[in-house]
This record gives C-alpha cells, structure tokens and sequence, in this order.
C-alpha cells in the first residue's frame, strides 16, 4: 500500500528511514513530505493516490478526502481531530486513527510553566533585572493551599492534577463520573459554576465539540475570584477570548496562560488578548518537546501497522 505523510511531523530522517524499511519490508511505500501544503489542490495532488494518509495538525478537508479514491485509513499524529473531515471519512468508510497520550506530560508541564509564570511574575521580574530595578511590586503567590480546578478530567486532566497535588494544592475537578485517579489524589466533584466560583486556578482540558465551544464566556469568567487565572491548553474556541481579554483589561481576574487560539499561529494583530492585562501568550507550543514527538511517531505508525494487521487502534472514526 502507498502510505504518504503530507506533511512534516517533526522527527529526524534517520527516524523516518526506519519506519520507511519497516514498511518496505512487508512491500509497502511510504513517501514523506518535509513541508506542508499550501492549498487543498496541493494537498490534493500529493495524496490523491494514497491508500493511508498521515497528517497533524493541517485541515483536511472533505474536498480533499472524497478527492483520494484509494484512501482507506488516516493517522492523525496528533490527539485532537477536529480539523479532519470526519463526515467525509465517514460517509467513504475511512478509517481515522489519534495519538491520543504521546503529549500528555509535555502540556501537563507547560500548563505549571504559565501558572509559576504568572503567580510568581516571572516575565516581569526578568524585565525589572535588565532594567536595573529593584523586587518591588512583584511580590508572588505560592501554589501550595490553592484550589486548583480542572475542567476536564481526562489523560492531560489527570496528569495535571498529579503535578498539582505534588505542589500541595486542592484538586477540584468538573465531572459528574467519578475516577480511580480522582480517589487517588483526593479530587472535589462540583458542578462547573461552582469550580468556577471556588477556584484560584482554573485549567481548561477539554476536546472542542459543539458542547465546549465558548465555554468559558463572560458569563462563567464572571464567577472566579478576582486573584483567579485561567490557563487554556486544549482548545482556543473553548474560550471567548474577547469576554476573556474584557474581564483581564478590567482586572476582573488576575491573569491567563494561552496556548491555543481560534486560529493556528501567526494569530492576527488586532486578536483581542494581544493587548490584554497579565496574560503570557505561547504560539501552540503544549505538546511540543522532542519526547513528545518521539511518542507521536510511534504511536502514528504503530496505528497503521496495527490497521494493516487487522487490529486497529486509537480508532476516532
């Protein structure tokens, strides 16, 4: 079978080679590209013969999809899958397989790397250094004692609340299903308004559905403490950042970790957060360390080896 990487997922070719002799062996083709295409009748021309298509995190559109008559399975080297065509995949019977896991400790810390950041003024006191000023104004916060809630309790979810109950912090989590983890690090169940309500970090992990999509509007930033941040590592239009950037530039809360937007990176310049109050913006970089992609690449060419076997795995659609 013709397997074809249409884009570049961040590992090295000696890598690549191997995965590229393990498939020759069992006669299969694998054709890699080092750049992403630029329009859907590139991406079109690249993968119209292909029988497995491996992709991260470009959009794939159903044009696309219904354009390749061999495609048969896609593995998303990445957890989310929101920017796939999955009514198109559906509706030609393709199979679409996730990463899901390989960046769990990879956003988990830089979840902690935004909230050390803010609660401790970090990028201030790095400024107030090379312009030959004093601590003053800069005094910090510890994270030990602080109600820290998590919305979303899956993998990243978990993880994150492992990291915080190490920092001594009180585990609330937004879910009506109680987990083994949750028993483990001794979690408070509550209704999201409330965990709104009782936090002073709240941390955003959940999958962009229509359910999530502006999930946190001015309507639940209203409810945090005014000393309370918001960190978003999952998906930018689960925030309303224009409600988001109004509560911070009005010091309705004390600050927010962004990862994720409504667009990948470059972000426009008139984008609302640019100029908000507090805020430590990072382009899309969670899941991005070497381990991580490391994980990624197994995990991708495990699920084809495992559809070629006739066990898929990670299957989402």
């Amino acid at each position: 079978m013709k397997i074809v990487m249409i884009e570049p997922i961040n590992i090295s070719m000696m890598k690549l080679e191997e995965y590229k002799q393990r498939f020759e062996v069992e006669g299969h083709q694998l054709i890699a590209y080092s750049n992403r295409a630029k329009n859907d009748k590139e991406m079109i021309k690249r993968a119209e013969d292909a029988d497995i298509l491996i992709i991260a995190n470009q959009s794939l559109s159903a044009d696309v999809i219904n354009s390749c008559k061999n495609l048969k399975m896609i593995s998303v080297a990445f957890t989310g899958y929101d920017h796939i065509a999955i009514d198109a995949c559906q509706k030609n019977n393709i199979v679409v397989s996730n990463s899901s896991g390989y960046a769990n400790q990879a956003v988990a810390e830089l979840v902690f790397g935004l909230v050390i950041d803010l609660m401790r003024n970090i990028k201030e006191s790095d400024q107030a250094v090379r312009a030959s000023k004093t601590r003053k104004g800069l005094i910090g916060n510890e994270l030990a004692g602080k109600k820290f809630g998590i919305i979303g309790f899956g993998s990243i979810g978990q993880k994150t609340a492992r990291i915080a109950k190490a920092f001594d912090c009180n585990i609330l989590v937004d879910n009506h299903k109680k987990h083994k983890a949750g028993e483990e690090l001794e979690v408070e169940y509550l209704q999201l308004d409330q965990l709104m309500q009782e936090s002073d970090i709240v941390s955003l992990h959940v999958p962009l559905k229509e359910s999530t999509k502006n999930l946190i509007d001015v309507e639940k930033i209203a409810l945090m403490k005014k000393n309370a941040i918001l960190i978003n590592t999952a998906r930018g239009p689960v925030v309303n950042s224009k409600d988001l950037a109004e509560a911070l530039n009005n010091e309705k809360i004390a600050g927010a970790g962004i990862d994720v937007f409504e667009m990948e990176p470059p972000i426009p310049e008139d984008h609302p957060l640019l100029n908000a109050k507090n805020t430590i913006l990072t382009p899309h970089t969670a899941f991005a360390t070497d381990e991580a992609f490391l994980k990624r690449a197994d995990i991708v060419f495990n699920n084809i080896e495992k559809w070629l076997a006739g066990n898929p795995q990670n299957v989402v659609s």
